[in-house]
């Protein structure tokens, strides 16, 4: 399998498909590259080129036991594009993966990004303090954090049974397959790097990352997102980065990059082909 050797030692692993101009995928917590199949096989099979990478900890990369910030994440990031040559890329984030996105295009990504996308994505910060009265109390974290030490299997599952993907929602079209491979993707990675991602996806400020932004960015989030509420997410984010606009989606849940693909898939080929 492919991977790289960032500067720590860590092993990244990436998927490298198709030719053409480049689009790279940063995913969600406690996913993996295998989140994007959707976007992936759909960009794909129009001609471009796909990269999707597993976060250290995550999925196939190596379970490492320290690195588990956003820093090492972006610089993780940067290692697979300058592994791969990869220039004018669009880099496309999930929830924790748009924070990497930002962090990455802020710190790393001069010369070498020409679009980013931001869906359902954590910036600018997750949870409440006094600067942030809008966010999440710190005790939902820490809720998360106890869940993962204890039975994290059953909190995987009560997570994509229910708010994930809306499936808690009356009327919602539940699927067990969906479920299982969310299950399957959280229970393959660490959970060390699980439990102290946490913090890095909630308690990192992205604020200055989002001002240093300085391409194009799509801002993709639904309004019935459970797990990163629009109003203290998308809703600033887009006032913070200079050439950003934000598209909201009725009614649409956090995981709506796969049950929701179609709708999700028109719209990021608009974006990267405007």
């Amino acid at each position: 399998m492919p991977f790289v050797t960032v500067s720590d030692g860590t092993e990244i692993f990436y998927k490298d498909w198709g030719s053409g101009r480049p689009v790279m995928f940063h995913h969600g917590w406690p996913l993996s590259s295998d989140d994007w199949d959707a976007q992936l096989l759909f960009l794909v099979q129009r001609g471009y080129r796909v990269i999707a990478h597993d976060r250290r900890g995550h999925g196939r990369s190596a379970q490492v036991g320290d690195g588990h910030d956003m820093d090492h994440y972006a610089a993780d990031a940067a290692a697979v594009v300058a592994h791969l040559g990869l220039r004018e890329v669009v880099h496309v984030g999930h929830s924790t993966g748009g924070g990497e996105v930002a962090r990455y295009v802020a710190r790393h990504g001069a010369g070498r990004v020409a679009k980013a996308v931001l869906i359902g994505a954590v910036p600018p910060l997750m949870v409440q303090t006094e600067s942030n009265p809008g966010g999440l109390p710190a005790e939902v974290f820490d809720g998360f954090r106890e869940a993962v030490a204890t039975n994290r299997s059953q909190f995987y599952l009560d997570l994509a049974s229910g708010p994930f993907y809306g499936f808690n929602r009356p009327g919602a079209d539940i699927s067990q397959g969906v479920i299982q491979n969310w299950w399957r993707q959280g229970m393959t990675g660490s959970a060390q790097a699980h439990y102290e991602g946490i913090q890095a996806f909630s308690e990192t400020d992205f604020t200055d990352d989002l001002r240093a932004i300085d391409v194009p960015t799509l801002i993709m989030h639904g309004d019935d997102d459970q797990i990163v509420p629009i109003a203290n997410s998308a809703e600033t984010a887009v006032t913070l980065v200079k050439n950003a606009r934000l598209k909201v989606y009725t009614g649409l849940s956090h995981g709506m990059c796969t049950v929701n693909a179609d709708t999700v898939n028109a719209d990021l080929l608009d974006f990267i082909e405007s």
